[in-house]
């Protein structure tokens, strides 16, 4: 299962901490397509994502994510991979 199929299925915080080893795995077996890969640019990526995260949601059609959900944590660390 590709890694936006899983994040879409983060009901519980058992499921996050399974997608989390999934991303550990994505990164170990395709380091390229990662646009974060080292940690100090994860968390970069991370920060810059969670201070535009409203406008995420708001283009997808959704409303303000407030208290965040446990699928709210995968979003953002699935984001974090990819966002610059």
């Amino acid at each position: 299962m590709e890694l936006h199929e899983r994040v879409n299925r983060i009901k519980t915080k058992q499921d996050l901490g399974e997608f989390v080893g999934a991303l550990r795995e994505d990164l170990a077996a395709n380091p390229e397509r990662w646009e974060s890969p080292t940690l100090d640019r994860f968390l970069e990526a991370m920060g810059a994502w969670i201070a535009d995260m409203e406008g995420y949601y708001k283009n997808r059609g959704q409303g303000r994510v407030d208290p965040p959900t446990w699928k709210t944590f995968g979003d953002i660390l699935i984001a974090a991979t990819m966002y610059e």
